[in-house]
């Protein structure tokens, strides 16, 4: 009987070890075939008709998982692009594409407008400005190259203490002591480091002691007699009065306005009008009648003055009362909001 029995049990071992053997190599089958999904899984990015960026990745289950990259209009141009594209700048965050920012910053740099770029949005409430570090990453070198040697050039002529040499082919930047009193149209002598020229810092001739500017400049005629400057009425170029810069009058009024320092002032006698809204400077004295334009238009700019402070005036009258029936309801809620703003401090 024993005889009959092992050979059973030897036979049902063999059949567990066969079963064992197969459930492991479905195992390596399987994991293989993962193995080699996991290798195939690639993700593809492509671009929809409307210009959304899409990304598509396979997912489980056979399935597609789509992600869409936001679009951001630039307020520049008024396209819509993918967020790489877009510059932001670091001053205000303002955003716009590239293309704009680099076809602005040419054209500021172009026209000269190089001592503060602002932001091209005229409504950025941070009013932003480009760093001198954002343009050199934006623009070609030739145009940042530019960019300095105009903005370098623009400081000195705003800085009072420092001048350029007026030789020929020296262009060395010479320091000047500003002048305590800016009424004072005297010069001063200034000795230029580089070719020892000895020259005067209101007509930039050569150095004048006992003689006023105009005096000099038209008894000296030729190379050496400077810009041809004088303070005479019928002169066409003239220094301004705040800033001393030269100034040509081409055309027009004798209402002028300085480029550089703003400042408003009469071409014949160089008297400021910056308060004189209604220009009655042009009324008497040595300039009567000398603004250029007919006795109508001055009537009519003094009309148009006098109408708009007659406006603001009839609106403030106009709202004062409902601005004194509001004031205790605007009072009441700031002090509610006060309140519950520090309640909300002390829980």
């Amino acid at each position: 009987m024993e005889s009959k029995v092992k050979p059973v049990q030897m036979m049902a071992s063999s059949e567990t070890s066969s079963e064992s053997q197969e459930k492991d190599t479905k195992e390596q089958t399987e994991s293989s075939s993962s193995n080699k999904d996991d290798k195939n899984m690639v993700t593809v990015s492509v671009f929809t008709p409307m210009g959304a960026h899409v990304f598509y990745s396979p997912g489980t289950h056979n399935t597609m998982d789509m992600a869409i990259e936001p679009l951001v209009t630039c307020r520049l141009c008024l396209m819509e692009l993918p967020a790489r594209e877009m510059y932001e700048m670091q001053d205000c965050q303002c955003l716009y594409c590239q293309m704009c920012v680099i076809q602005y910053l040419t054209v500021m740099i172009s026209d000269g407008n190089v001592l503060v770029i602002t932001c091209p949005d005229a409504r950025c409430r941070q009013g932003g400005k480009f760093l001198p570090s954002e343009i050199e990453q934006l623009v070609d070198t030739m145009t940042f190259k530019r960019y300095q040697r105009l903005k370098f050039s623009k400081e000195v002529d705003l800085d009072p203490s420092r001048m350029w040499c007026p030789e020929i082919g020296c262009e060395t930047v010479c320091h000047v002591c500003p002048l305590s009193d800016k009424k004072n149209v005297q010069g001063i002598p200034v000795k230029c480091p580089k070719c020892y020229l000895e020259f005067c810092s209101i007509c930039k001739s050569n150095w004048h002691a006992d003689e006023p500017c105009d005096a000099y400049n038209s008894k000296v005629k030729g190379h050496d007699a400077g810009i041809p400057i004088s303070s005479e009425e019928e002169s066409k170029i003239k220094r301004c009065p705040m800033c001393h810069i030269p100034i040509e009058r081409a055309d027009g009024c004798a209402q002028m306005m300085c480029r550089q320092c703003k400042h408003v002032f009469c071409w014949y006698c160089l008297q400021s009008l910056q308060d004189d809204f209604l220009l009655r400077h042009y009324d008497k004295g040595p300039c009567k009648n000398k603004l250029g334009h007919s006795r109508a238009s001055v009537m009519w700019h003094r009309t148009q003055v006098v109408g708009i402070f007659a406006g603001f005036g009839l609106l403030l009258l106009i709202a004062s009362p409902f601005l004194l029936l509001a004031a205790p309801c605007l009072l009441c809620c700031k002090c509610n909001a006060c309140k519950a703003c520090a309640e909300e401090e002390d829980v």
